[in-house]
């Protein structure tokens, strides 16, 4: 009896012992240094509840990382991030694991004008991408949205810095910064100071996708972050998180009554 007693308490405390490491399943996600918006809270909202899925309890954590979209997707192979959410294009496929499930619906591709007030009657009688070549535009220098404006022939000034976009608009020096129907008015109101406004009438539309990007090294974790979406997606949750952060500012730009301008994307790799 006191042989068997002994065996039970050992097979206790090997258990509990293993309790810890199992319990102790780290996400590490690359937060940029910049303001943060709805759809970044969305983002995290989504990430969370699809990891709660999973039968690992994964703790969360953001690192602070500065806003190149390409540097950070590297660093998803070293050792200090194990999650990011961009939009696709090929090279990004290749650096780390896309998870293919467009976290915005596909609405990351649907891309409103900001312009400053002098420009913005001009650009709303834009009609065709002909038309729109008469016109500068601005972009993040590792975009893959700056690559799809100069392969459909639209200038494009290529900028490092997030801010910055958004000064050149207002001070004239290009003339319309497009940006997605999901950040727009967010970013807008955080820019109410300067002299920009959503230019009427004209929406652009490229096929494109946003996910979430995992470390090579972590295969288990982006399977397991594709199973929670895939959950969320049959339970209608995906669907009501997105439209109680985005519906709003949707139903205000009125894209249904906009001349929509299609662009070719020749970096987008349909998803499986």
């Amino acid at each position: 009896m006191m042989v068997e007693g002994l065996l039970t308490r050992a097979l206790l405390f090997s258990l509990m012992l293993c309790v810890p490491v199992y319990a102790q399943q780290k996400v590490r996600v690359a937060q940029e240094m910049r303001p943060l918006y709805p759809r970044d809270y969305y983002l995290q909202a989504l990430l969370q509840s699809a990891l709660a899925i999973s039968d690992k309890p994964y703790t969360i954590s953001y690192v602070d990382v500065h806003p190149h979209q390409q540097r950070i997707l590297y660093m998803l192979d070293g050792e200090r991030v194990d999650v990011h959410w961009s939009m696709t294009s090929p090279a990004r496929e290749k650096l780390a694991i896309a998870v293919k499930v467009p976290l915005f619906k596909g609405r990351i591709g649907q891309r409103v004008l900001l312009a400053h007030p002098k420009l913005a009657r001009a650009l709303s009688a834009v009609e065709s991408v002909s038309q729109l070549r008469q016109f500068s535009a601005v972009q993040g220098h590792d975009w893959p949205d700056t690559n799809i404006l100069a392969a459909n022939n639209l200038p494009v000034k290529a900028v490092a810095n997030y801010q910055t976009m958004f000064r050149l608009t207002a001070q004239q020096r290009v003339d319309y910064f497009p940006r997605s129907v999901i950040e727009v008015v967010d970013e807008l109101q955080a820019h109410q100071q300067m002299q920009l406004q959503i230019v009427d009438h004209v929406v652009l539309n490229y096929p494109s996708a946003f996910y979430f990007f995992v470390s090579k090294n972590r295969p288990e974790l982006a399977a397991h972050l594709r199973q929670g979406l895939d959950v969320l997606i049959q339970r209608g949750e995906f669907d009501a998180l997105f439209t109680r952060y985005f519906s709003a500012n949707l139903e205000t730009l009125s894209l249904a009554s906009r001349r929509h301008i299609m662009l070719a994307n020749p970096f987008y790799l349909e998803s499986p």
